[in-house]
C-alpha cells in the first residue's frame, strides 16, 4: 500500500539532507585536521540514540522476544558495518575538497545501480539474464547519466562576499591645509 511509500519517501528526505548536514558539522567542529571524524563520532553517538535505544523500547513495549538468530544477526550487523562504512566515506570524500551536492549526486546515483546490480547477481530473474527488459538497462544507464549531470552541471555557489573596505578616521593633521 501506500504506507511503504509514506515510509520510503521519509528515507528519501532523511537521506537527502544527510550529505549537508554531515558536511556543515564538519565544518562547524572547527577542526581541519580531525573535525570530519569528530562529526563521524556524533554520527555514532545518532545511531546509538536511534538505532539501539528506540528499538529496545519498542522490543520491551512490544513484549518481543529477545532471542536473536545467528543469521539475522550477523547480516544485520554487517548491514550496520556497511552502512557507516558508507557514512566514514561520504565523509572522507568531503575531505578531499567535495562538495555535498558532488558527494551525495554521485552516491544517491551510484547505489541504486550497485543494489539493482548486486540484486540481479544474487536473486537471478526467473528465465534467466535474457528476461531483463530492456528498459531496466535504459533505467540504470538514465542513473548513472543523471549522476554524472548533476554533478557536472550544478549550479555554481554565491560568490563569497569581499569583506567591506575599512576606512581609517581622518587624522586633521594630515589633511592638506583648507584653500
Amino acid at each position: 500500500g501506500m504506507g511503504g511509500l509514506g515510509w520510503a519517501l521519509l528515507t528519501v528526505v532523511s537521506w537527502g539532507v544527510y550529505g549537508v548536514f554531515l558536511h556543515t558539522g564538519a565544518m562547524g567542529m572547527a577542526d581541519p585536521a580531525n573535525g570530519r571524524i569528530k562529526a563521524f563520532l556524533f554520527v555514532g553517538v545518532a545511531y546509538f540514540l536511534t538505532a539501539v535505544l528506540a528499538p529496545l523500547a519498542i522490543l520491551a513495549l512490544n513484549g518481543a522476544s529477545w532471542a536473536f538468530p545467528a543469521k539475522g544477526l550477523w547480516w544485520s550487523l554487517i548491514a550496520g558495518i556497511v552502512g557507516a562504512v558508507g557514512a566514514l566515506g561520504v565523509l572522507l570524500a568531503f575531505g578531499a575538497k567535495g562538495t555535498p551536492a558532488v558527494v551525495m549526486s554521485i552516491v544517491f546515483a551510484g547505489a541504486p545501480v550497485v543494489n539493482a546490480l548486486y540484486s540481479l547477481v544474487t536473486h537471478p530473474p526467473d528465465g534467466g539474464w535474457s528476461t531483463v527488459k530492456p528498459l531496466f538497462w535504459v533505467g540504470i544507464l538514465l542513473a548513472a547519466l543523471g549522476g554524472t549531470l548533476v554533478t557536472f552541471y550544478k549550479p555554481a555557489p554565491p560568490a563569497a562576499k569581499k569583506p567591506a573596505a575599512v576606512t581609517a578616521p581622518a587624522n586633521p593633521e594630515l589633511q592638506p591645509p583648507a584653500k
